[in-house]
């Protein structure tokens, strides 16, 4: 299960071990065997970490790049407002 997180200063990132920052965001993930699963181990990621393992891509919304831990067939649509 992925929890989307925004650090104390106190968590740091399971794989480059870099210690995020407040108010930085992070994802904190259920894994086994490097596996995402409902429920395991919880692995940190901070946002770099998390976009090079897929965990984490930007999507624009309403003309703004935002950065989303929702896996991208979990994501809601924009619907199309342009009028032709």
């Amino acid at each position: 299960m992925r929890r989307g997180c925004i650090s104390l200063g106190e968590v740091k990132c399971d794989v480059c071990q870099r210690t995020i920052p407040y108010p930085e965001r992070y994802l904190a993930v259920d894994e086994e065997n490097g596996v995402e699963v409902e429920k395991g181990k919880t692995i940190h990621y901070c946002t770099q970490c998390a976009l090079e393992r897929g965990y984490a891509h930007h999507k624009e919304i309403k003309g703004e790049m935002i950065l989303t831990f929702f896996p991208e067939s979990e994501t809601i649509e924009e619907p199309d407002t342009s009028q032709e």
